[in-house]
């Protein structure tokens, strides 16, 4: 297959996904895996990426629809409608250019740093998504800031897309590599649970 620039980042990803080099460190509760070349340009292109966010509807009534009501849900947790439209709109485009599923991301995010843009674990995870430190050394630049919204959601889609692939399209087995837990049932059913109970698509009635 051809790539070019018009080929969507989470086929690419998928394509480039294959052999993980044994060796790996512990890097708190997730594992710091060494990536194969192939696997680490493309995660480094995508990090690296600077096009301008915008929003994948096919038109501004269900765009407009979808922020509306995510902002409803959204309201408690973050009450400044201006950094919560920007939050949505972010997570909106990374998600999606990432292949994944906003309201996945948007349940991971709750479950992870409860919307805390700030967010630090004992183990040093970062921001809405708990980005692991090492990433920036592995897949980034050690000046990237993992506190930064658009940053944050980039680098946190980016693994993610990156997990989805190694366990093929196994959402339990990508989420249990993403909290660091493999093998173990309570992280991804609780993201599961958030995901179905608070975050479901918007009706397109």
């Amino acid at each position: 297959m051809q790539l070019n620039l018009q080929t969507p980042l989470f086929l690419v990803l998928s394509l480039a996904t294959g052999f993980i080099l044994s060796g790996a460190a512990q890097a708190g509760a997730q594992r710091e895996e060494a990536l194969s070349a192939s696997v680490k340009a493309v995660m480094q292109r995508s990090v690296a990426d600077q096009a301008a966010p915008k929003l994948a509807f096919a038109n501004r009534y269900e765009a407009d629809k979808w922020l509306n009501e995510m902002s409803r849900r959204l309201q408690s947790r973050m009450p400044d409608k201006t950094a919560r439209l920007e939050f949505l709109s972010t997570v909106h485009y990374e998600a999606t250019r990432a292949g994944l599923d906003p309201h996945l991301v948007l349940a991971l995010i709750e479950v992870e740093s409860g919307f805390r843009k700030y967010a630090t674990s004992r183990m040093g995870a970062r921001g809405y998504m708990q980005v692991m430190p090492f990433w920036t050394r592995t897949i980034g630049m050690p000046e990237h800031n993992l506190f930064h919204l658009r940053t944050n959601l980039r680098y946190g889609c980016t693994i993610l897309r990156h997990y989805l692939n190694i366990e093929k399209g196994d959402i339990h087995r990508a989420l249990a590599r993403y909290n660091g837990s493999l093998g173990q049932a309570k992280y991804p059913q609780r993201v599961h649970a958030v995901w179905k109970k608070k975050w479901r698509p918007v009706s397109r009635s």
